[in-house]
């Protein structure tokens, strides 16, 4: 029988992938079965880059990865020769933590997967995010830069804004208990200062006049039926006298009122209302002329020798507020100068449309610079402590952790979760995940966390981790 050689056609075949030529070389044998002799190298980014020897992609700059023919799997064998991957163990296929040190087989008869040394080096302890490298001149176009983790100082000066406000407690509004007319205005406009027992306006009113002559009345009775040798009719009307003594009262006249009424013996038309403290006119609706009730508000007062200062203070800061720290208040238009006071009381509930909250300072301004609505300048000083620090820029929040990446050196950035605490000068506090010393990644982390993101995808899909 005439042994038949073996036919061999070498065909070329010119895949055009994204604008750039690759050659794939096929040994056809008679059999018409094919197989692939050269390796392949792909993009992780764009899987239809494809090389047949290592490089970078055109397109992003990364490091092409070799595809492994399909249903191969590398032995164990491959391990002892010089330049190959090392197998570190086998897992299971469905439960990563499921180990062998040997290949095995699970309940349902599926091969444990191999894991090498440079994936287990690769990989990172932060779930859904592996470790990145990129060429260090590809680093530099895409602006990564990286700085060390350092020593701050925690509790430091906290800058904000503030405006002066009245003190709640020093407000007075000025009514009347009865129904009257004005007759005249002694403080005739808005802003005027005035002192406590001041005149404010003079005012006429029948209900009082009516009542002044009940108290004449009274007592009158009083002495007539005080001569009485009648123990109860005595009594009567000295109680009749007190009760018309107390009306008068609760229409706020004054005690030198009523007695400048006893000693006349002749009813006042009109009664003068007084200021019942020193401070400024900062609401007036009297005008003279109208007629007035126990609903109108004549004038508010206020006393402004002391003021609040409300500071607004973001709510990712409000750890760091509490009552009694030290204060520094500054007016843009008193440059050179500040108040010194204390937090006194801090909001308990949070501005839904500025997202912060009102911490108060208590000030003195006997000078009256603080005017009521005065925008300031509010410095509130913590106390000073050691700590470890990271910059804003390095740190990632992903909604489930938050992640820093690690220079590691040599293009080799490594994901990293961390603890941080309150906000100190140019970044956090660090409560855990790193040490003094160590580089984090500062500009351009979001490109980093992407690509970290989809190699841990691939290598989830690929079997490598």
């Amino acid at each position: 029988m005439t042994k038949r050689k073996s036919l061999v056609v070498v065909i070329a075949v010119f895949l055009a992938v994204g604008g750039a030529g690759t050659l794939v070389w096929y040994r056809l044998t008679s059999s018409g079965t094919s197989v692939r002799k050269a390796d392949e190298y792909f993009c992780p980014m764009h899987p239809k880059i494809v090389r047949d020897k290592p490089g970078e992609c055109p397109v992003c700059g990364m490091k092409l990865e070799k595809r492994l023919p399909r249903g191969a799997s590398p032995p164990a064998a491959r391990a002892s020769s010089p330049g190959a991957r090392q197998i570190l163990y086998y897992r299971h296929p469905m439960d990563p933590s499921v180990h062998s040190d040997k290949p095995a087989k699970d309940d349902m008869g599926m091969d444990y997967i191999p894991v090498y040394a440079e994936a287990a080096q690769g990989g990172s302890s932060v779930p859904g995010r592996a470790a990145v490298t990129i060429p260090p001149e590809r680093a530099q176009l895409l602006g990564i830069r990286s700085e060390p983790v350092t020593v701050g100082v925690s509790g430091s000066t906290l800058r904000t804004v503030g405006h002066v406000t009245i003190d709640e407690r020093r407000r007075k509004v000025v009514q009347t208990k009865y129904e009257g007319y004005v007759e005249k205005l002694y403080v005739d406009f808005t802003g005027k200062p005035v002192r406590r027992g001041q005149p404010l306006l003079s005012i006429y009113s029948p209900e009082l006049v009516a009542a002044q002559k009940e108290f004449l009345v009274a007592r009158g009775a009083r002495e007539r039926l005080g001569e009485s040798s009648v123990p109860g009719v005595a009594k009567g009307g000295a109680e009749l006298a007190e009760a018309a003594r107390q009306r008068l009262r609760s229409l706020d006249l004054s005690p030198d009122e009523i007695a400048t009424l006893e000693q006349t013996g002749a009813a006042r038309r009109t009664i003068t209302l007084r200021s019942p403290v020193s401070g400024m006119v900062i609401e007036k609706t009297a005008f003279e002329g109208m007629k007035v009730s126990p609903a109108d508000r004549l004038y508010e007062i206020a006393d402004l020798s002391r003021v609040w200062i409300l500071a607004e203070v973001y709510e990712k800061d409000l750890a760091a507020v509490r009552v009694g720290l030290p204060a520094r208040v500054v007016l843009p238009n008193q440059p050179g100068r500040e108040w010194r006071g204390t937090v006194s009381f801090v909001s308990p509930t949070v501005k839904p449309e500025t997202r912060t909250a009102e911490a108060r300072i208590e000030l003195s301004n006997a000078d009256g610079l603080l005017k009521p609505d005065m925008f300031a300048d509010v410095y509130l000083e913590g106390s000073s402590a050691s700590v470890l620090t990271v910059p804003e820029s390095a740190v990632v929040q992903t909604g489930e952790r938050t992640l820093v990446f690690l220079d590691k050196g040599q293009g080799h950035y490594e994901p990293r979760e961390i603890s941080i605490g309150e906000r100190v000068p140019r970044g956090y506090r660090v409560r855990s995940g790193l040490v003094a010393g160590e580089r984090v990644v500062v500009s351009a982390n979001f490109l980093i966390d992407s690509e970290s993101s989809i190699r841990s995808a691939i290598a989830r899909a690929s079997g490598s981790n």
